[in-house]
């Protein structure tokens, strides 16, 4: 089963104007002429890469958000992929684990410097892979089979983002969390190596980064020795904090946004329910919804599997916290229904979570590192998320997580929290839900479940 694969990130597009654009950028706020001018003085490739960094140190970083690469991650493990798509100022598109057969994509092996702990690790590796196979020819469905995927296996994905996000991710890469696993670091080495052949003047600018990055917060000295507890958490979700009165926020934005209405005669407006009501449906029902932007909701989300973290992260404007891989439990992991009913399923799914803790429990003890032991993490462990949404990105994620093609543990979660929504605040979330309830028609064409009456009478009762 284990195989030679090449893994590397390859920057495959630059901006064919290659830093002109960011020359531009450092010129035009302090020089005369109109912006044809600028460009037209922004054609000397070797004064742009002396030009850049300068503006750059006096903290005008912006001014490179101007030119963009492509990256090919081509057989970088998932691990990798978690860490990436995490830069929410990216773009990112990834071989779908809900349709794709992944029994070959091969694995990514750590260097363990012990033989034996490589071969332990490889055996258990084409076990898992097995497995997988297995389930799948039981004919369970691929979406709930991944589930027994290891956090090693292969992942093909591609990331288009500009200068500056590229220069963060970097800077996580090559000094800061991401550094501590070599995989990560090494990617890292090899995007900065190409990026800066095609624009020396701003990747320059690594060169001054700290060799160091504490990128992230020690709270160690609230850490108790009590181990995580095995079994789920009691709560689904939780709605952690959410804007108070958020109706009558969302309906005056609106009136003053398009009106010229004094703030007294909103307020008269707004004392009636009615007339809030009208308000949010005019704003629900439009193309450009921007006063939902100023209602805001923060969501606890327990025990989300690994997968499912990847469906939700994918929405780029939210704020959201992961916890690190390393704090994942192996004994902690979801079943879906398919499996959970049928005894003989069951016992191979749950041999697979099993096995895969005492590997882990057997490697920590002889003291491999947790960077090296994030690959023996299972698609179907879990973690509690944060995670923070204005009501119009609500509108986007509910659409399309509380549809029935939604994969089922998001749809899950989205619909319990459009659930939670309704009842805090009713005058806003009852316009919201799956797109064939919000827009009157099913955006999946041939996909479609043609359930639409009988979902709009669920989402609407």
């Amino acid at each position: 089963m284990s195989k030679e694969f090449k893994s590397a990130a390859t920057i495959i597009g630059v901006s064919d104007c290659g830093e002109k654009c960011c020359g531009i950028g450092s010129r035009i706020s302090h020089q005369d002429g109109d912006v044809i001018d600028i460009w037209e003085k922004s054609q000397d490739a070797e004064k742009n890469a002396n030009l850049i960094p300068k503006i750059m140190r006096s903290g005008h970083t912006s001014t490179i958000e101007h030119m963009m690469f492509n990256i090919a991650f081509q057989n970088v493990s998932v691990v990798v992929e978690q860490f990436i798509i995490e830069f929410r100022l990216a773009s990112f598109t990834v071989k779908s684990r809900r349709y794709v057969d992944f029994s070959n994509s091969g694995y990514f092996v750590p260097d363990f410097e012990n033989n034996e702990y490589s071969e332990k690790y490889k055996e258990h590796m084409d076990k898992l892979f097995s497995t997988y196979q297995k389930l799948t020819e039981m004919g369970v469905p691929k979406e709930d089979a991944r589930f027994v995927l290891p956090y090693c296996f292969y992942s093909n994905f591609i990331c288009s983002v500009n200068a500056r996000e590229l220069l963060h991710m970097l800077k996580a890469m090559l000094f800061g969390r991401g550094s501590k696993y070599p995989e990560i670091k090494a990617l890292g080495e090899q995007i900065y190596e190409q990026a800066k052949k095609h624009a020396p003047g701003v990747f320059s600018y690594v060169e001054t980064f700290e060799k160091e990055q504490k990128d992230f917060i020690d709270l160690k000295e609230f850490e108790t020795e009590k181990p995580y507890p095995l079994t789920a958490q009691s709560k689904f979700i939780r709605l952690l904090s959410s804007t108070s009165d958020a109706h009558k926020v969302i309906a005056k934005t609106a009136l003053t946004f398009e009106t010229t209405l004094t703030d007294r005669e909103i307020d008269t407006i707004l004392n009636d329910d009615e007339n809030i009501d009208k308000i949010i449906k005019a704003v629900a029902n439009s193309s450009r919804p921007r006063p939902l932007e100023f209602a805001s909701y923060t969501f606890k989300l327990y025990n989300v599997s690994l997968s499912c973290i990847t469906h939700i992260v994918r929405h780029r404007m939210q704020s959201i916290v992961i916890p690190s891989l390393t704090l994942a439990n192996r004994r902690r992991y979801i079943t879906p229904p398919c499996i959970e009913e049928k005894r003989e399923l069951k016992a191979i799914y749950d041999e697979a979570f099993n096995s895969t803790a005492e590997l882990y429990d057997e490697l920590k003890k002889d003291g491999v590192s947790e960077e090296n032991l994030v690959y023996c993490l299972l698609s179907g462990n879990t973690l509690d998320i944060v995670l923070n949404m204005n009501a119009r990105e609500l509108r986007l994620f509910l659409s399309l997580r509380t549809c029935n093609r939604a994969q089922w543990e998001t749809r899950e979660y989205a619909t319990e929290m459009l659930k939670t929504l309704r009842n805090t605040c009713p005058l806003v979330f009852k316009y919201f839900g799956p797109s064939c309830v919000v827009e009157g028609k099913c955006p999946e064409g041939k996909l479609s479940c043609g359930k639409m009456a009988e979902m709009q009478k669920k989402f609407h009762s």
